[in-house]
């Protein structure tokens, strides 16, 4: 995760691919070759820009990418692992009740009667479906699953999730 909310994570350098500098990307987009469509992506720094030339799929959510600069198999090797983001404006707007993590971290996490319990540090998935991870202001990290039931209400103008604790949780 990014401490830039600006960016938002599309994607990720696996290995070399070949021996003229391609590599694969594991793709985080909807459609794997849309990583392409959004100009240089970056670091999470922002500080390094890479402009993809050319991309093919190569399965499900990989794809094989020669990215500007890069001329042989031990540059694009220096390059895996690296996670790849795009400027949050660049992207489409969300669907209803679909939404970017870049913009869910950052909201204040409050109760119905408006009381704050922390603020929202990142949405996680370990394969069950999302959780909230909410630092309160003291105290122990909060992991609330993220579903209407518990997160009720996006309030993104004003900065603030309602969020509706279990009783095993308080």
């Amino acid at each position: 995760m990014t401490n830039n909310p600006r960016l938002v994570l599309v994607g990720r350098f696996g290995a070399p691919q070949g021996v003229r500098g391609e590599i694969r990307i594991k793709s985080y987009t909807a459609d794997p070759l849309a990583i392409g469509d959004y100009g240089p992506l970056s670091d999470e720094t922002g500080a390094k820009k890479f402009e993809i030339e050319r991309l093919r799929p190569l399965k499900e959510d990989m794809v094989v990418a020669k990215v500007k600069g890069l001329s042989d198999r031990d540059a694009a090797g220096a390059l895996t692992g690296v996670s790849l983001f795009v400027a949050r404006e660049k992207l489409p707007p969300p669907d209803e009740d679909e939404f970017y993590i870049a913009d869910l971290v950052g909201l204040s996490a409050v109760t119905p009667d408006g009381e704050t319990i922390g603020i929202v540090k990142n949405v996680l998935n370990f394969g069950a479906g999302d959780i909230l991870e909410i630092a309160p202001a003291s105290g122990e990290t909060l992991m609330l699953p993220f579903t209407k039931e518990i997160a009720p209400s996006i309030d993104f103008s004003g900065g603030k999730i309602v969020v509706v604790r279990p009783a095993e949780t308080e």
